[in-house]
């Protein structure tokens, strides 16, 4: 079962995160290992399972990104651990911005971000799992590992 059928929710990359807190709190109530605890040993782990489950669904499933790389992983066009390979032209202009990271590189990319994200926006904001192309989910892994490319940049400067 994946994590939007443990919620019953459609796959989405934008889930309603009210809907998304009701139906935690829902299942919660009704697996949570407290309410086991006079159960059988099989019930009670069966209860640990399914809460840890929903606790890592849900943490999933209000992150964006890690939304998308989890719907990636379901249309088997991501893979654990994968080494993408980022397009030159990206990486030359990752490697300028690297050489000149300054107090100000952080708005610089944020800006970046927006750009990538809007080049995406009409596949994430309109996803329908149904008709998504094989075109626009590949944009949106090109997106997702662009994006985390420049989060590893970001936390550099934190540093």
């Amino acid at each position: 079962m994946n994590y939007f059928e443990l919620f019953e929710l459609p796959i989405s990359l934008q889930t309603d995160k009210t809907i998304l807190n009701q139906k935690y709190f829902e299942l919660q109530k009704k697996y949570h290992p407290d309410f086991f605890t006079k159960g059988t040993e099989h019930e009670q782990q069966q209860a640990i399972e399914i809460s840890a489950q929903l606790n890592k669904a849900l943490k999933v499933l209000k992150d964006q990104d890690q939304t998308i790389r989890y719907v990636l992983q379901l249309k088997g066009l991501l893979e654990e651990e994968e080494k993408y390979q980022l397009p030159p032209e990206f990486l030359m202009e990752m490697m300028e911005l690297n050489e000149e990271l300054s107090d100000n590189s952080a708005q610089q990319i944020e800006e970046l971000e927006k750009q990538l994200y809007n080049e995406v926006a009409p596949v994430i904001e309109n996803y329908n799992d149904t008709s998504a192309s094989k075109d626009d989910l590949l944009k949106l892994k090109d997106y997702y590992f662009k994006k985390k490319y420049l989060q590893r940049i970001l936390d550099r400067l934190g540093d």
